[in-house]
């Protein structure tokens, strides 16, 4: 039987080994007190290195934890807990404090009942009070993250029916935190009517799911307000119970506002609000995808004067008229249409099954929208006008760069037609004859009389044998300057001038610029000039008019001004043309036939213009020295002239040997390279004046 002791104790001191528990026990009659081999063990002692007190136990413990400590004993011996259990620290041997469990309770008592003898064990929980101390620190970054993210938590229990919202949630809800009831039924009422059903469904977690939902959905408020939420649900399984719904939702109306305006900033044109370039090019390549048995119309809109409002009136001004005009365009767009504003001053429209009705009806829309623009206080006396090119698209393969660059060309040759109006491509056109080039190069040349690249030359007319500055007169010419500064002579624009009826526009544009810089010098007797004139400006009947007046504002006297009729020209109306040379002569201006001899209408324009010069087109006089033929030609113009009391100019004189055979043929006056290149004719004013005169604002 003591063997069966014996053996029983060291089981049961094996086990208390091997369980790391260690063993305390204290005979309160005696005061002895005995602590296990694995209690001294547990905090780096050697079994008997420590001395078995009573109060060993109080000496080692932290002191923040003593009184606790006791306490728990102290009830235990008064009978008001079943047994001793509290947490408290131990030093160790090294210094640092071990965090123990300590359990126990009286195992004796007298036969008064009074307590004989207490044991207990006491468990090292250093790694488990360090481990719920992480998950503190975590749980702490946690409630911290979500009250900074405004987030709030909520779980229905399955079982119960019964749901807990925490205060964020509440505050989502707009719910007084202590007097709002929250039920199982509450949330459902709060879900917007158009996301009501797909909400729901989503929040219908299967038992046993482990899968995390997200979602997003609006609710309204009881003040009508409408929330956008985000949510986040989960199952979680319960032990014995039929498990929880967890979730959190988090307001994101005002992201979800920033996001819209992103978006929107993103697709659209600050100042104008329309369609920026990107978001249109992606909405006409879907539109373009589609395009069915009604075509797709697409607009080009380039305003014209927008410069020159620009410089008048200030960037402001500029501004305002840009927003006025999308406006306008908006206001004038069916609702299936589009509109964009590309840069600068051009936009761009798109409208889906447009035919050429529909596309005319908005074009003038547009045009009368443009033209009712407002640019502001600052500028009440401009107006603007657009150039419109419209292009119909029916092959849903096209590119939208095509597509765009269609309504573009037709867009110049509104412009270069007379500008406030539209024009619609045509294939056939562009095709032709370089019909694109000459559409752009006509819209260059309006742009260029109106800021500066046409630029005055002038070639001087040699009275032949004698100094220039003896009679000081010059041929009037011009030069455009592209846009990349090369000078284009007028051979390279004068065709395409004509083709697109600009010719009258730009003889005018020529005789209002050198009168008006150069008067005072054709007053003083220090130049004269002479102008070409299409057939196109002879044609017009107000052409006199206008002249008229040109040379009153300038004050350049009559007799000094000079004009060449292109006699290969069709004039259209010779009534309108004979009455303007009767005009100009009678106020004593000069008035020659140009190039005369290269057309088959020469004599008869002849007949019908009595003139004061002829000028022998340069074709014959180029090769004078070597061709009979030229020279007998020249010999027979020379003397019609005479006869008609008509001076002689001959044209293209490039060398020495054709001016010395002019001249002995009586050729009075010449003009050409070999006499004197084209230059700036304010240059040519300013040698004929000494520099009194330089070119004159106007």
């Amino acid at each position: 039987m003591a063997d069966d002791d014996k053996r029983n104790g060291k089981f049961w001191a094996l086990a208390l080994d091997r369980a790391h528990l260690g063993l305390w026990d204290w005979n309160l009659s005696t005061g002895d007190c005995y602590y296990s081999p694995t209690w001294s063990k547990m905090l780096g002692y050697e079994a008997n290195e420590l001395a078995n007190t009573p109060d060993l136990w109080l000496k080692l413990t932290h002191p923040d934890d003593r009184q606790r400590a006791q306490e728990s004993g102290d009830r235990h011996i008064a009978g008001l807990v079943d047994s001793i259990e509290t947490e408290l620290r131990l030093r160790h041997k090294d210094g640092h404090w071990v965090w123990v469990l300590d359990r126990g309770g009286i195992v004796e008592h007298d036969a008064d009942g009074k307590p004989l003898r207490m044991m207990g064990v006491q468990t090292d929980i250093t790694r488990q009070k360090e481990a719920e101390a992480a998950l503190e620190q975590v749980n702490i970054r946690f409630r911290l993250a979500i009250a900074a993210s405004g987030t709030g938590i909520w779980h229905h229990d399955i079982g119960t029916k019964k749901s807990y919202w925490d205060a964020r949630t509440r505050e989502i809800f707009g719910l007084v935190a202590d007097t709002d009831e929250v039920t199982a039924d509450l949330w459902h009422t709060y879900l917007h009517p158009d996301d009501k059903e797909a909400t729901e469904r989503a929040h219908l977690i299967a038992p046993g799911s482990n899968s995390v939902v997200a979602s997003q959905y609006r609710i309204v408020l009881r003040d009508g307000q409408v929330r956008h939420l985000e949510s986040l649900v989960r199952f979680i399984a319960g032990v014995g119970s039929a498990g929880q719904i967890l979730g959190t939702v988090r307001d994101i109306t005002e992201e979800k506002t920033r996001a819209e305006e992103l978006a929107f900033a993103a697709r659209h044109d600050a100042l104008t609000g329309l369609l920026n370039r990107s978001a249109f090019d992606r909405l006409l390549a879907e539109n373009i995808a589609m395009a069915g048995r009604l075509p797709l119309a697409v607009f080009y809109v380039d305003l014209d004067y927008f410069k020159a409002l620009n410089d008048y009136a200030g960037h402001a001004a500029g501004d305002l008229a840009l927003k006025s005009v999308a406006a306008g365009i908006l206001a004038s767009l069916p609702a299936s249409g589009q509109a964009a504003r590309l840069g600068g001053d051009e936009f761009a429209l798109l409208v889906p099954n447009c035919n050429d009705a529909c596309a005319e009806r908005l074009a003038r829309a547009v045009l009368a929208a443009v033209h009712d623009a407002d640019p502001g206080s600052a500028a009440t006396s401009r107006r603007l006008a657009a150039s419109i090119g419209i292009a119909f698209v029916r092959d849903p393969t096209m590119s939208v760069a095509d597509a765009l660059a269609c309504a573009d060309d037709a867009c110049y040759a509104a412009k270069a037609g007379g500008r406030g109006r539209f024009a619609v491509f045509s294939p056939e056109t562009a095709s032709g004859a370089g019909g694109l080039n000459a559409a752009r190069l006509a819209a260059d040349l309006v742009d260029a009389m109106e800021d500066g690249r046409l630029k005055l030359f002038g070639q001087e007319i040699h009275r032949l044998g004698q100094p220039w500055e003896d009679s000081r007169h010059v041929e009037v010419l011009a030069r455009l300057e592209g846009r990349s500064g090369n000078m284009i002579p007028p051979c390279g624009f004068m065709p395409v001038a004509e083709r697109f009826g600009l010719a009258a526009r730009l003889d005018r544009w020529i005789i209002r610029a050198a009168l008006t810089r150069h008067g005072e010098a054709m007053r003083a007797g220090a130049i004269s000039l002479d102008f070409n004139l299409s057939a196109q400006t002879l044609s017009d009947p107000q052409l006199w008019e206008f002249v008229d007046e040109a040379i009153a504002d300038s004050g350049a006297p009559a007799s000094a001004i000079g004009f060449e009729i292109t006699e290969t020209a069709a004039v259209t109306n010779f009534d309108a043309a004979a009455e303007f040379v009767r005009k100009a002569r009678q106020r004593r201006c000069r008035v020659s036939l140009d190039d005369f001899g290269a057309g088959m209408s020469s004599f008869e324009y002849l007949r019908r213009f009595p003139v004061d010069a002829i000028k022998i087109d340069g074709s014959f006089v180029e090769h004078i020295a070597e061709s009979r033929f030229d020279r007998e030609i020249v010999s027979a113009i020379t003397g019609i002239a005479r006869s008609m009391g008509a001076a002689v100019v001959a044209e293209k004189i490039e060398e020495k040997n054709a001016l010395e055979i002019l001249m002995g043929m009586g050729v009075a006056y010449g003009q050409g390279y070999f006499l004197h290149r084209p230059e700036p004719l304010e240059a040519i004013v300013a040698r004929a004046t000494g520099g009194a005169w330089g070119m004159r604002a106007g």
